[in-house]
């Protein structure tokens, strides 16, 4: 039987050494574990542990890649913006 899904969304990571990673999945607690697991992307498999610090719902797969795209091309600043709330510049 397959896995029921828990909804699509673009999630912002923090690692040990205080970089930022971005992603999108649609089982966001799977991914998570995964990456903490070293299961995850190669970026974070040497930064580990991993904390979630910004997550988006996406309505389709489509919307969370451009999402992702429109996230990772922002700088370190407007990310921490974002994930504080705050209005990006």
């Amino acid at each position: 039987m397959p896995e029921k899904e828990n909804g699509i969304v673009v999630y912002m990571l923090q690692c040990i050494d205080g970089t930022l990673y971005t992603g999108w999945t649609n089982h966001l607690e799977k991914r998570l574990a995964a990456h903490n697991a070293g299961r995850g992307a190669k970026y974070t498999r040497s930064r580990r542990p991993v904390h979630l610090v910004y997550q988006e719902a996406q309505p389709d797969r489509s919307a969370a890649l451009r999402r992702e795209a429109e996230i990772k091309r922002l700088t370190r600043l407007q990310k921490l913006a974002l994930i504080h709330g705050r209005p990006l510049d």
